[in-house]
């Protein structure tokens, strides 16, 4: 039963989602697919997994246990928090800083974690920012470095 109620407040969510891109466009168009392609796509299969999780008759699962709930919830204050401080922090030290806890939830030793985030966080800069020049914040502290 907790399947197709995920199932219908996930296609509640897409059809939401769907309805407000819908009309998205920017003011300036550069490019012929426009930036609600990718948006309208993703919410688009969320709805065709969601309608697919509804239907699927032989799965008999339960609920989860608390603890799974609680690093469910702990993992999305970690996310909160990354989107809250993404521009004041800049993506590298946002990114190390989130990567971290996630990783150890997977069972990283803090050592992995560390050198993953930090690696994960100057590494995707430098692709994104210099290699594909998507503008990423750098934060306060970078501006003068990497400015």
């Amino acid at each position: 039963m907790s399947e197709r109620i995920l199932g219908g407040v996930l296609l509640l969510v897409s059809i939401a989602g769907i309805l407000i891109g819908w009309n998205y466009v920017p003011p300036v168009s550069y490019e012929p697919v426009g930036p609600r392609a990718f948006p309208l796509l993703v919410l688009f299969l969320l709805g065709i997994c969601a309608i697919t999780l509804m239907l699927d008759k032989k799965s008999d699962t339960t609920w989860a246990p608390p603890p799974v709930l609680a690093r469910i919830g702990l993992l999305f204050l970690i996310v909160l928090a990354y989107a809250l401080l993404f521009d004041k922090l800049g993506f590298i030290l946002a990114t190390a800083l989130m990567t971290m806890p996630v990783a150890r939830f997977f069972g990283g030793s803090w050592k992995q974690c560390v050198l993953g985030g930090i690696g994960l966080g100057v590494g995707m800069f430098f692709f994104f920012d210099r290699l594909l020049d998507v503008a990423l914040p750098t934060g306060l502290w970078l501006n003068g470095i990497l400015g």
